[in-house]
This record gives C-alpha cells, structure tokens and sequence, in this order.
C-alpha cells in the first residue's frame, strides 16, 4: 500500500491522540512482560471514581515509598501530572489515568527513543524543567530584577552577579517545540500538526524552595537500584542525614546563582548548570519509575470501597524472578570528606558505576600522616582511577604564622580576591577533588592522566572543571629536593633542580588548578576566567567571565580507590610485599659483624639462596 497522503490522514482529536500515544509506547518501549508488570502495578494500587481508574497523589508517595521528612511528595506528583498531558502541556496537570501514567513512566526511564524521533538528552531535561516550573509572570519579574542587580554588582567588582535569560519575545522557543512535533509525527498523521503547542520557557521558573526539596531526594536516592527499594535508604535517615542532605543541597542550589531566598531558577540558568556541572542529576529518577515494571508482593494497596478503616486488599500479581542477592554497601567506610551525601553528589557529574559500591579509602591525612611519603606509599600502588579529596579553611589575607607566611611568600605577588567575602569566609569549609583516571607516579619530567581527568569543587559552591585542549599538563606529584615541591593539577612540572636560590623561586600555578604544598598543610585553588590551561574555566552563570583564588590551610585529605576487588586485592599484596621488604631491609641493617649470622639472616629475608646472590657481605 502506498503512503497515505495529508489529505488522507485522520482528524484525530485530543482523547485519539493521547490514546494514540500512548499504545506507541506500550508497544515500542516495553517488553510483554513489563507492561504486564506495569498493568498489575496499576490496577492493584488505583481508585476509581466515575468510571475513570486513576492514580492520587497518596498513591504515588506511598508506591514509591517518598519520605515525609523531605517534603517531596507534592513535588514529584507535581512532574508527573505535567509529564502526564504529554505533548499537550495545556491539559497540565492530568489525572493520572492508565496512559498517562504509562506516558510518564515511559518519559522519566528515557525510554521514548523507539517511538519520539530527534531524541535529545537536551529536548529531555526541558520537559523535566518544564514539569518543574510555574508560569507567572510575577515571579519572573522578581528573578530578573534579583539578575540585574547581580549582574550590576558584578559588574562593580563583586563575586554574586549572574547572568541574565534571553529576551521575553523570541529565542529558541519561538517554533512549535520539538519534542511535541517529533511525537504527532511519530503517529504517522499530518493533520495532527496543527494540535501543536507552544510553550514557551522563559516566562517560567522553578521555584527555589521545591527544587532544593528535589534535590534532596535525588542525593538520597542517588545509588538506588531499578529493584531496590527506597525503604533502604529511607531507614537510614536520621536527623544528621537530613540536615546534612539539605546542606549539600544547598550548596548546589548555590550553583544555579540562586539561594533559598529567591524566587527560582530560570530556564536558561537551569539548562547551563545541568548540562556543565550536574550532567546526571536526575539519573536516579530512571530506576525509581522502574520500580512500575516490576511486579512485587506489595502492602500497599487501595482503600476497600465504603469502607473507612485503614484496611487494604491485595490482588494476585505474576510471578517473577526473586530479587537479586543484597549488594554490598553503597560505601564501606565513610571518611572524614567523603560520606553518602558527598558520594550521591560525586555522581551527580562523575558516572555511578564508578563510584557506588567500589570505592576504597587508600589514604587519609589525619590517619596516615601529612607527608608526600606518607601519601606515596598509601596510592602509589593503586592499578586503577582515584579520587583525591582535600578539604580546609580560608586563610587570612595577612599571614597569621612563620608556615603561612612562607606559604604566602612562594606564590606569585600577583593576587587575586577570595571566591567569598571576607564576612563569610569565617563559617566556611572549602572542599575540592578530582578525578584522576592513571596510577599515580613521581612526575620527574611531565604529568600524567588524560582528557577525562576532571577538578571539581564540591563546597562552598559546586562547580566542575573538565580537561581542555590546551594543554596536558593535568596532575604532578614532585617530592623535595625539586623546588617548589608539591602534588595538584593544572599545573607543568617544575623543572628547576634544588639549588642555594631554590627558595627564592615562585610557584606560578596554572589558569585553572589547584594545588597542595609538599608539607600538604596548605593549598592555593586558581580561577583564571580567560583559560588556557589543562582544565576549562567555569561555566556557571555567577563565576563566568571572573577571576578568584582560594587560599586554604587542609584540615582533610583523602584519596579514594575506584575500582573491583581484583585491584583492591592487587593492592593488598603489593602492600604486602612492601611491607615484607621493609622488613628485611631492617633485619640486614641489625648485622651482628658475624659473616655467617648474616648470611642467614639474608636467607631468612629471601634476598640470598634459590639462585640469588645478594652480593658480598665479607
């Protein structure tokens, strides 16, 4: 049969198209067992009023088991009656019937790619900034006024202006939206077009106070499992967890140039910030609506009809496979820096695979010992990625002690303000990282890592500083005599030899790095807008186009092992070994001045006999 022309195509109404839809899906993106999962799933827990079944907010909070303390339940049922009206944003917020729920499981899973073509990671995260976002022209005014007068301050000097959204008419949203175009196309329908929408994002915003409440969950609910239950998380969530998850939070609210004072996030800031610093942030929400394809004994359940006790029926659901053996622990031993909020804030830019379940401690600072030795012999031996984590407080602009002032004193005269003010810069603890995807080594004549070596900052304010192309110069590690000695990146390697006017040089570090002094009690972190170097300069909207450097004393260093257990047990040997050689070098230094007691000695050490020599000892 030939291809049927637009004058052939069905006027379809609102009802056929959402249908229409809405079949696509089930058909293209599920398996028949999954969508027998999700019918189950749906029927067992839905009401029913007027013939319509349908799902309440309660439901949606009780399957998903949200916690009360986060408040994020109005919120998440909020997305998912905007994702519900899919493509028709004007029949926002749906009742959460069969099919559009089935519309939002498939949306917030990305499983659409079958069925909506042009699919875009970009065309995703702007309906989820859409299903986030009030329209009101009020609110907006507030956020560009609080813009303006950011931008003026900035441009007086200050650190706090950000930048300001495309015009109210025109921009990238004028067309019909493609997400919505790409899906009445998929129907095979012409006619269908004109059903179109606009909706336009720039006379929207997110409003700060929700969208912190969702990031909170997000970092809760970071390393969850498509048949975990958040009941897993949700247990652990003590008063210190919480609160420690509302900082986090805030610190990357901190990243969109917004606090919890002011009105929201706009489109544009939103956009700019997820896709440079927070590139998986909503990852978890993919295996948190997985949770609709799988078929469980549930105790969750509707009310019985008439009845006004608390009372529950449960309905037959299929049989499947039981659930996989428990996992090990997100994270075995939390450290000083590095707990279960700052891992769930990790992945948010550096990919959970590498990071949940796999990560071991090598070396702490205030266990091990503050030395570059100290620091060699705990990661020197790891086959795998690290991440080194150093936390501390600002310094004073005028030295306080004999170490600071040298410190000060090796730096580049040229200075630069502190990313704070004076006047916060006593309450706050700054935490930097970086991923490095090489074993370390002594850098005697270059650095080592890759392109996908990454600096971050994870306090006060959030931000990622990916490799460029300008150089390579990503990670040195230059123990003493060499001056001036130390380990970070962004930096060459110094090349000056010690010399009676080492100690007059200066470390000039690059455009963007961070560096750690070879007593690993001080740190200095560089932010040259203008670039140039092996990391790129930020991105976010209240640091771009400025230049700042942080100056801290450490309080914290840790680096982190990624990697399986052959390479945890790699390491365990090679620590081993070492640890044995250690000990013969120390039995071949107690010689007794008897030739023969100490050849045995040296045959106890395993350096002489079977073949090896050892050298003289006469």
């Amino acid at each position: 049969m030939g291809q049927r022309s637009s004058s052939e195509a069905p006027h379809l109404n609102l009802e056929q198209l959402n249908h229409a839809l809405a079949h696509r899906f089930a058909q293209k993106s599920y398996t028949p067992l999954e969508l027998y999962c999700f019918n189950s799933v749906f029927r067992s827990l839905a009401d029913t009023e007027s013939g319509v079944k349908y799902w309440s907010e309660s439901t949606i909070c009780r399957f998903l088991e949200l916690p009360d303390e986060l408040g994020v339940g109005p919120i998440l049922f909020s997305m998912t009656s905007y994702l519900g009206a899919f493509p028709f944003p004007s029949q926002a917020p749906a009742i959460l019937t069969y099919e559009a729920l089935l519309k939002v499981v498939t949306i917030l899973t990305e499983r659409y790619g079958t069925v909506i073509k042009k699919r875009t990671r970009d065309i995703w995260l702007r309906e989820l900034y859409r299903s986030l976002a009030v329209h009101d022209r009020g609110l907006r005014q507030d956020v560009r006024d609080t813009e303006k007068a950011g931008a003026q301050a900035g441009s007086a000097g200050g650190n706090q202006g950000f930048a300001i959204d495309a015009p109210e008419d025109g921009g990238e949203d004028d067309d019909d939206d493609e997400l919505v175009l790409a899906a009445l196309e998929s129907m095979d329908a012409d006619e269908v077009f004109k059903h179109g929408e606009h909706s336009d994002v720039h006379h929207s915003i997110i409003p700060t106070d929700n969208f912190l409440k969702l990031v909170e969950l997000l970092l809760l609910i970071a390393p969850i499992d498509a048949q975990e239950s958040l009941s897993v998380f949700v247990g652990e969530l003590t008063d210190e967890r919480i609160e420690d998850l509302r900082r986090t939070a805030s610190v990357i609210l901190s990243s969109f140039g917004v606090t919890n004072t002011q009105p929201g996030i706009t489109y544009r800031t939103f956009n700019t910030v997820v896709s440079a610093c927070l590139p998986y942030l909503f990852n978890a929400l993919n295996p948190l609506f997985e949770h609709f394809l799988f078929a469980k004994d549930l105790d969750l359940s509707k009310r019985k009809p008439g009845s006004s006790s608390p009372t529950f029926e449960k309905e037959k659901h299929p049989v499947i496979p039981p659930p996989k053996p428990a996992l090990e622990p997100v994270l075995r031993d939390p450290g000083e820096i590095l707990n279960l909020t700052t891992l769930s804030q990790l992945s948010f830019f550096l990919k959970g695979n590498d990071l949940f379940r796999r990560l071991r401690l090598l070396y702490c600072g205030n266990t091990h010992g503050f030395s570059m030795g100290s620091f060699e012999k705990q990661a020197f031996h790891w086959r795998a990625p690290t991440i080194l984590l150093v936390s501390g407080c600002l310094l004073a602009s005028e030295p306080s002690s004999t170490r600071e002032r040298a410190f000060a004193d090796s730096l580049s005269p040229k200075r630069y303000s502190s990313s704070v003010s004076n006047s916060e810069a006593q309450d706050v603890t700054f935490t930097f990282g970086a991923f490095i995807p090489a074993q370390w080594k002594l850098t005697h004549k270059s650095c080592f890592g890759d392109s996908s070596t990454v600096l971050f900052q994870l306090s006060p304010t959030h931000d990622v500083f990916p490799a460029s192309n300008y150089s390579e110069d990503y990670v040195y590690f230059n123990k003493p005599p060499t001056h001036p000695s130390g380990l970070g990146l962004g930096t060459p390697v110094p090349h000056q030899s010690a010399s009676l006017h080492a100690s007059t040089s200066l470390f000039r570090p690059g455009p963007v790095s961070l560096h750690l002094d070879d007593a690993l009690e001080f740190g200095v972190f560089t932010h040259i807008s203008e670039g140039g170097g092996s990391f790129q300069s930020s991105k976010l909207p209240g640091r771009k186009g400025k230049d700042w450097q942080d100056r801290f004393e450490i309080e914290s260093l840790e680096v982190w092992g990624c990697g399986s257990d052959e390479v945890a047990e790699a390491q365990r040997r090679e620590w081993a070994f070492q640890g044995r050689e250690a000990e013969a070098r120390r039995m071949i230094n107690l010689g007794t001045g008897d030739v023969d007691a100490d050849r045995e000695l040296l045959k106890m050490a395993g350096l002489i006999g079977q073949g090896r020599s050892g050298g003289s000892i006469g």
